[in-house]
């Protein structure tokens, strides 16, 4: 199998969210262009739009899970019932290494209003943030669990 996890940190490293990092990591195994990939995954950077809900690793580790086991039939409970039990084992298999899959949660923020203003990606921000690895941990259950 190819390395997504090291695909990924590269990308977050190249100064992209974390929810573009993982879903151009997987490139190859999605339907789409890369400026597509890219523009797709940008609101959900920063626990979307830097709102610190759902950190965008996950975000991203679902819409793989969609674009590969997702249902298309809109009245079709048992399918969609199936891909829910599908989602919330993928978020139970992350909480089992990090306890959570909120982003303020991950990063320990104590102050609940956050700016839409992206931090400068200096040496001391790769430095404090566990974003690495858990972006590194995100496309491992990918690779692990979504991918035939």
């Amino acid at each position: 199998m190819k390395n997504y996890s090291k695909k990924a940190i590269e990308n977050f490293r190249q100064g992209y969210n974390c929810a573009q990092s993982v879903l151009l990591a997987f490139e190859d195994k999605i339907p789409f262009d890369k400026e597509t990939i890219l523009k797709l995954s940008s609101s959900f950077g920063a626990g979307m739009g830097r709102m610190r809900e759902v950190c965008g690793a996950i975000s991203a580790m679902f819409m793989i899970a969609g674009l590969k086991k997702g249902y298309i039939s809109a009245n079709d409970d048992e399918t969609k019932k199936q891909h829910y039990e599908y989602i919330q084992m993928l978020a139970k298999k992350f909480k089992e290494s990090y306890g959570t899959i909120i982003c303020r949660e991950l990063l320990k923020l104590e102050d609940k209003t956050f700016s839409p203003t992206p931090e400068k990606r200096t040496d001391e921000y790769y430095k404090n943030r566990p974003c690495e690895k858990i972006i590194e941990q995100a496309a491992k259950i990918i690779e692990e669990n979504i991918l035939d």
